[in-house]
C-alpha cells in the first residue's frame, strides 16, 4: 500500500496516547472484562474449526483468553500498542504470542489467520488511517474477518476521558462492505452490557472464495 506521511500524523498523535499512561490506566479499567464473555466466544466458534486467530488491539486478553479453549495457544496471535497490557496478556493467557505493533501496518504475512478480529479497536482510529487498518485487517485475514464495533448510522465522536478524537462511532459493518466487496457477511448480532461488554454491534464477514488480499 502506498503510505502518505502527512494522514499519519494523526494516526501517531493515538498512538502514543494509548501506548502511554492514559492506555495504562485503560487496563487497569479492564481488569475484570472477560468474566462474562465465554458465552458469546463460545456460540461463534463452536463448529468454526478455526486453526489460528490473530486479534488486532487485544489489551490484556479479555477475548482471547476464551478464544484459547477453541484454538491451540501456539497459533493465537494478539498484537497491542500497550506493553504494559501485553505483559498483562503474557502472564495471563501463557503461551499466546503477543506481539507489539501498530494496528495500520501489522507485522504478519498475507493470508497467516483464519480469523483476525478487532472488539472496540476501531473506534479509536482516525479517518485518515482507518482504511489502512482495515485494509491491514483483511489481508491478513485467511477465512474471517471479526468487527465488534460501537455503532452508529452517521461518523459521531463521542466525549472520551478528555482524549480529543480519540472514540468515533460509525457504521464499521457498512464501511467493510463498500471497501471490501469480496467480503461476505454471514453473521452479526449486538452484544449488551449484560453480556459483559459495552453495547457493541459485531458483524462477522467471510472471505469469498479466489478473494484477494488487499481491498475491490
Amino acid at each position: 500500500m502506498i503510505r502518505d506521511e502527512k494522514p499519519t500524523c494523526e494516526a501517531e498523535r493515538l498512538e502514543q496516547l494509548w501506548s502511554g499512561g492514559f492506555g495504562d490506566a485503560y487496563v487497569e479499567r479492564n481488569r475484570k472484562a472477560a468474566e462474562r464473555r465465554g458465552g458469546f466466544w463460545r456460540q461463534l466458534l463452536d463448529g468454526m474449526g478455526l486453526a489460528s486467530v490473530l486479534e488486532v488491539g487485544c489489551n490484556l486478553g479479555a477475548n482471547l483468553r476464551w478464544i484459547t479453549e477453541h484454538v491451540p495457544r501456539r497459533q493465537v496471535w494478539g498484537i497491542d500498542i500497550n506493553e504494559r497490557a501485553l505483559g498483562e496478556l503474557r502472564k495471563a493467557v501463557p503461551g499466546v504470542n503477543a506481539v507489539w505493533g501498530p494496528a495500520r501496518d501489522l507485522p504478519f504475512r498475507d493470508a497467516g489467520f483464519d480469523l483476525v478480529l478487532t472488539m472496540g479497536v476501531l473506534i479509536h482510529q482516525p479517518d485518515s488511517t482507518l482504511p489502512l487498518v482495515m485494509g491491514e485487517i483483511v489481508r491478513c485475514a485467511r477465512r474471517y474477518v471479526l468487527c465488534g464495533e460501537y455503532h452508529a448510522a452517521e461518523r459521531t465522536v463521542i466525549p472520551y476521558r478528555g482524549a480529543q478524537d480519540a472514540l468515533i462511532k460509525r457504521d464499521y459493518g457498512r464501511m467493510y462492505a463498500e471497501l471490501f466487496p469480496r467480503l461476505e457477511l454471514v453473521r452479526q448480532g449486538f452484544l449488551s452490557r449484560d453480556d459483559g461488554w459495552d453495547d457493541v454491534t459485531w458483524w462477522l464477514f467471510a472471505k469469498k472464495e479466489g478473494a484477494r488480499c488487499g481491498g475491490s
